[in-house]
C-alpha cells in the first residue's frame, strides 16, 4: 500500500540491460551539458513519496503527451529544465525532444513513436532515477 511505498525504497527494474546501460552512460559522460543533471534532496524525496511505479507512470504519460507525435508542439522547448524529476532526467539522458531523442537514441524524428519506443524512453528516463536514488536517505516527517 502508498503507506509502505513511503517506509521503503526499492530499487525499479529496467528493461536495459547493464551493458547498453554503461554505453549509453560512457557516451553521456562526454557532454558536459548531460552530466550536470542530478536530482536534488526535494526531488528525491518526490520520487521517494511518490514512489518508482508511480514516478514510471508519469514518465510514460509525459512521453505520450510531449514526445509521441511525429512533430510535437514547441519541440526542442518543451520540458521544463526543472521543476519534477522527470523532466530533469529526461535532459539528463537526452529524452527530453525529438532532435535529441534522434542524436542520443537513434530514434527518428518526423513520424510517431511507436509503443516500444515509448517504453525504451521511460527504461532511460527510470534507470537515471534509480541510479541518483541509490543512496538516499529520506527526510523524515517533522512530529510535533
Amino acid at each position: 500500500d502508498r503507506y509502505l511505498r513511503r517506509l521503503e525504497y526499492i530499487g525499479f527494474p529496467s528493461e536495459m540491460t547493464d551493458t547498453e546501460w554503461n554505453e549509453f552512460q560512457k557516451r553521456r559522460s562526454e557532454s558536459p551539458f548531460r552530466m550536470r543533471f542530478h536530482l536534488t534532496d526535494d526531488e528525491k524525496q518526490i520520487v521517494y513519496e511518490k514512489g518508482m511505479e508511480n514516478m514510471r507512470s508519469k514518465a510514460e504519460e509525459i512521453i505520450r503527451k510531449r514526445l509521441s507525435a511525429a512533430f510535437p508542439t514547441n519541440d526542442g522547448k518543451q520540458t521544463p529544465m526543472k521543476g519534477y524529476p522527470v523532466f530533469k532526467a529526461q535532459h539528463a539522458t537526452g529524452c527530453c525532444c525529438r532532435g535529441c531523442l534522434e542524436k542520443w537514441h537513434h530514434i527518428p524524428k518526423g513520424r510517431a513513436l511507436e509503443e516500444e519506443e515509448i517504453e525504451y524512453i521511460a527504461d532511460v528516463i527510470m534507470r537515471w532515477i534509480d541510479d541518483e536514488m541509490k543512496g538516499y536517505s529520506p527526510q523524515q516527517p517533522l512530529l510535533f
